[in-house]
């Protein structure tokens, strides 16, 4: 069975975007040339990806036509949006789940191939960890306190150390698997 790993950026304090909304400019700061190749290699391991109705919205807007080097398993690597509202997608590879999250992503479990990679949206991922699906998490902890904001988490979780990887520019990723 495919395990579900999730791949999120957060700040010292555990937030995932800043008071202001913003979500990435923090997370630049201390982003370098290992930690892209690291990211890169991840998405490749992935044999889908699962983003939220929100999170995909943005996404769609970018990726198709994006020469970074994300680009390629972004794109070439199928994707499944969790959504009630959205009926398709014009993202090539992508598909809409409309069913219950636990059993839709128990079906994509069963599936043979590889990893399924979470993209977040903290709405999602919170969604996601309640329901106890994520079974490995990926955190890239970035050395910012953003004081506020969105939360990564809702609720307690105990999880189980896996791993860390220091890269030059500050940022650690810190795995962690569910406890069971």
């Amino acid at each position: 069975m495919r395990k579900v790993v999730l791949k999120i950026h957060v700040s010292l304090d555990g937030y995932i975007r800043g008071g202001d909304g913003d979500v990435m400019d923090w997370v630049f700061r201390t982003y370098d040339d290992e930690l892209k190749a690291w990211e890169v290699d991840l998405l490749w391991q992935a044999g889908t990806h699962i983003i939220g109705r929100n999170l995909y919205e943005e996404m769609a807007g970018y990726w198709p036509t994006s020469t970074e080097e994300f680009a390629p398993p972004m794109n070439e690597i199928p994707k499944v949006v969790f959504s009630k509202t959205l009926k398709q997608t014009n993202w090539q590879k992508t598909h809409v789940v409309s069913g219950k999250l636990a059993e839709e992503l128990d079906r994509l479990k069963q599936a043979p191939g590889q990893d399924i990679l979470v993209h977040g949206g903290a709405n999602f991922v919170q969604s996601l960890s309640k329901l106890n699906l994520i079974d490995e998490y990926r955190l890239i902890v970035h050395p910012v306190v953003l004081g506020g904001g969105l939360p990564l988490f809702a609720e307690r979780m105990d999880l189980d150390f896996l791993a860390s990887q220091a890269f030059p520019a500050g940022a650690i990723a810190l795995m962690y698997g569910r406890t069971n």
